[in-house]
């Protein structure tokens, strides 16, 4: 097969979804032709291009084509705004041009699957459709948008072009059945999780990184990973303000767009510590530094977002606590392999109760970490990665 695949972000950005477009690309072009439509980088990339209108990489079965969007900085709307819609001026006429059987859309930008059913409809090829994010909701959601007449015109191109997927692969089963009550039909909406990629080595204790991270406290929560607002910070630190004097550190490891609302949120809550992301090379030291790792979901964002650093912290063999409501997919993990706690989104004490049961029972905490590893291993990213091919082969000869 030809497979197109439509994503803004590529590597070297350092985007979640560049990561996985990478792997995707990567699994597919194992048994098939992949062609994948980028841009130029532009999520804090490694490396930056010069300015073209075209520039095209060849990896044997795998061709990666840039067309010259903007790359300014995404931390300003306006910039981001540019970047996408330069994207798409640019992407959508030449994904018109390139040979393919399938046409394989993921959610950057955030109308890309838009896109990428337009341009299916036009070629007459089979549309798959990966929901990263489900839009408009996320957008409305983050406060980047408010909902007006506009964004319902978005959200009803939005069900055209699932209605007219061959197949909505999603990253959970909440999110699933966010799309299904869209009225999009069951059996074409796929889960294929991110999953857990492969177990490392053990870290030994008191490594200097894993120390400095835990700041000196006996028993930590600790969040590594991106601030967005989809998480219930407000609840974590109100968690942490009833458990001061217990010997608990809420610590957070990274940065996003919350974070300098988690640091007014902290003012004065000496339990609270925030600290910047480390080099790639430490990840495994930090993840050794948690006691328990938070994985938080907001109330009503269930299946909007779904969070893939559950994976990394399943496969670091470390117990979860799931700040999340009781539906979401991270719940269900962690209920369906006993690999952790789970609190309510909305309620500090309860918060708080959960991490006052891990740091009085270590014996169950190992029961959970272990149980972690055995989640990992049947959620592995390999795994997932075949099914995901698995699902694109399913629509041959469809077009």
């Amino acid at each position: 097969m030809r497979i197109l695949l439509l994503n803004q972000y590529f590597p070297p950005d350092t985007a979640a979804t560049a990561r996985m477009a990478a792997l995707v690309a990567g699994a597919l072009a194992g048994r098939h032709n992949v062609t994948v439509l980028a841009g130029r980088p532009s999520y804090d990339p490694l490396e930056r291009h010069r300015l073209y209108l075209l520039h095209r990489e060849e990896r044997g079965s795998l061709v990666v084509e840039r067309v010259g969007s903007a790359a300014f900085s995404r931390h300003r709307m306006r910039g981001r705004l540019a970047n996408y819609l330069s994207y798409l001026a640019l992407a959508v006429p030449r994904a018109l041009c390139i040979g393919t059987d399938v046409v394989l859309a993921m959610t950057d930008p955030p109308v890309a699957g838009i896109a990428g059913a337009m341009v299916a409809r036009i070629r007459r090829k089979p549309f798959i459709y990966n929901i990263r994010d489900l839009y408009p909701e996320m957008a409305v959601a983050a406060g980047l948008v408010r909902p007006s007449g506009w964004v319902g015109v978005w959200e009803r191109l939005h069900r055209w072009a699932l209605r007219h997927a061959d197949r909505v692969i999603v990253l959970g089963e909440d999110m699933r059945e966010r799309v299904i009550a869209k009225g999009i039909e069951p059996g074409r909406v796929v889960v294929v999780r991110d999953g857990a990629p492969p177990q490392g080595r053990e870290v030994p204790p008191g490594h200097p990184v894993t120390e400095e991270i835990r700041c000196g406290y006996p028993f930590v929560l600790l969040h590594a990973g991106n601030i967005g607002f989809y998480g219930a910070w407000d609840t974590l630190v109100g968690a942490a303000r009833l458990l001061d004097g217990e010997g608990v550190g809420v610590i957070f490891v990274g940065d996003g767009a919350a974070r300098p609302w988690v640091e007014a949120l902290a003012n004065g809550c000496g339990r609270v510590r925030l600290l910047p992301y480390r080099p790639p090379e430490e990840v495994p030291y930090v993840l050794a530094a948690g006691d328990i790792h938070v994985v938080t979901v907001r109330r009503g964002l269930e299946g909007v977002v779904v969070p893939s650093k559950l994976y990394t912290v399943l496969a670091a063999g470390r117990p979860v606590l799931a700040v999340a409501p009781e539906g979401s997919d991270v719940v269900r993990i962690v209920r369906r392999y006993g690999c952790g706690f789970v609190a309510d989104p909305d309620d500090p004490s309860s918060v708080a109760d959960a991490v006052r049961m891990a740091m009085h029972s270590p014996h169950v905490l190992e029961s959970m970490a272990a149980r972690a590893k055995e989640a990992a291993r049947e959620l592995a990213q390999g795994q997932e990665l075949e099914w995901f091919v698995r699902v694109v082969e399913g629509v041959r000869g469809k077009g």
